[in-house]
């Protein structure tokens, strides 16, 4: 499999295989990198597609850079990503975790399809849970503009204004979902919400959490990737 390192303006990036006319972008979450995208980039070049994958602000090579992970820097990026896949391939489709979901439904109109991992897909929703978690209300939130939380994760009035401010695009496209069980982050309510409304087809791993991580849950993801390529 071919593996071409190179930079889309200041951002890191990879692309994998031989020049296609389809291909996927794919996003990482929070905590990731670009690289998480080569298993996956082996099964699409396998078909004949290519994967582009990028570091998202604050995240593999960027780290260090005083980045932070918001969607007002990430979006420029991605979109210059997927200004780069457009000019090569003829369809571009996407694979994205988490927050890399949520990111991409504010980047670009539809994928040709959507192949999306314990995907954020309603941010206000999450970020009112987080609030409820530790107790604060909107009115704290806006007085003290931003709260560090017990789980690590920072609550903040900017970003939550934002989220209301910028809404996602409404996707018409084929979509398949794969969230766990026990995630602890992402609603099952919400999810399956989602699902229905826009006839997607979900998948849930039985004991598996937000983050696939674990030799068990990394193979039943690998298997899904396969099975909805």
């Amino acid at each position: 499999m071919n593996i071409h390192r190179f930079s889309i303006g200041s951002v890191p990036a990879v692309l994998y295989g031989e020049p296609a006319e389809q291909g996927y972008l794919f996003l990482h979450g929070q905590m990731g990198c670009k690289e998480e995208a080569e298993p996956f980039a082996q099964l699409v070049c396998a078909r004949g597609g290519q994967v582009l994958s990028i570091d998202l602000p604050g995240h593999g090579e960027r780290r260090g850079r005083r980045e932070e992970l918001t969607p007002w820097a990430a979006v420029p990026d991605i979109q210059a990503a997927l200004d780069f896949a457009q000019t090569r391939w003829k369809t571009v489709s996407l694979r994205a975790t988490s927050i890399g979901a949520y990111f991409a439904r504010l980047s670009f109109p539809a994928p040709a399809r959507a192949l999306l991992v314990s995907p954020v897909l309603e941010m206000e929703d999450l970020i009112f849970s987080m609030m409820r978690r530790v107790g604060v209300t909107q009115e704290q939130l806006q007085k003290q503009g931003e709260i560090t939380t017990s789980f690590g994760q920072t609550l903040s009035w900017k970003y939550l204004c934002w989220v209301r401010e910028h809404p996602v695009f409404g996707w018409n496209c084929p979509t398949c979902i794969l969230c766990g069980s026990a995630d602890q982050m992402i609603s099952r309510q919400t999810v399956e919400a989602y699902a229905r409304r826009h006839s997607a087809r979900l998948t849930v791993l039985e004991g598996g959490e937000h983050w696939f991580h674990t030799p068990e849950q990394l193979a039943a993801l690998h298997k899904w990737e396969e099975t909805e390529l």
